[in-house]
């Protein structure tokens, strides 16, 4: 039992670097933190951590291996990652500032542009699901730090607390976020926090199509 702890302390340090690293799925919670409010922020989060349990289900049972040696399975999921981010920011160019200007940002107001559940938890894990550079991740840091002698349920058990701690993380973002001191500020800009996050987006979604498998 020790040796797993201490297995799962390197696997866990390594990914609590990584994770901090901003990208596409920060910029995600960010957005509905501030365009929507804690409680899509904090739902779309738990979309993100449940999508990192998908990641690494397959890795382990060596989905991951083929779809990395396979160039038509992950350009496949690189272009489809790449459009959904493309087609985010789209949508956040075409936003105008009426729509931004439009949510409450008093502490405990309610939300005038609430949307459901449902639709936050699918876009965080949607936004997560669809990065090939997950598979680029995820094999070789199991494979590098993880005994292939390691029972695949022991695995199971460090992807599902890895998910816990990303969750945790993003859920700490949402929540600073959605202060509304900081918030507030973010509202101030309208049409110009949509065009920032909008090409980031963008800029994401170019930055993935240009990914290899290795």
């Amino acid at each position: 039992m020790t040796q797993y702890a201490f297995e799962f302390a390197g696997l866990l340090a390594v990914f609590s670097v990584l994770m901090v690293v901003p990208g596409a799925d920060f910029v995600m919670v960010v957005r509905q933190s501030i365009v929507h409010g804690r409680r899509a922020a904090i739902i779309t989060s738990f979309g993100i951590g449940v999508s990192l349990l998908f990641h690494v289900s397959y890795t382990i049972l060596g989905i991951g291996l083929i779809v990395s040696k396979s160039l038509l399975l992950f350009s496949l999921i690189k272009w489809a990652g790449a459009a959904y981010l493309l087609y985010l920011g789209i949508k956040a160019l075409r936003a105008g500032p009426m729509e931004m200007a439009s949510v409450e940002v008093q502490a405990g107001a309610s939300e005038t542009r609430e949307i459901s559940a449902v639709r936050c938890f699918l876009t965080g894990f949607v936004t997560n699901a669809l990065n090939p550079k997950a598979v680029l991740f995820f094999l070789p840091l199991f494979t590098a730090m993880v005994s292939h002698e390691t029972p695949a349920a022991v695995k199971g058990v460090y992807g599902l607390l890895m998910a816990v701690v990303l969750i945790t993380w993003f859920v700490g973002v949402s929540m600073f976020f959605t202060m509304a001191s900081v918030r507030e500020r973010f509202v101030a800009w309208g049409r110009w926090f949509n065009k920032v996050t909008g090409m980031i987006f963008i800029g994401l979604g170019v930055k993935l199509a240009t990914v290899q498998a290795g």
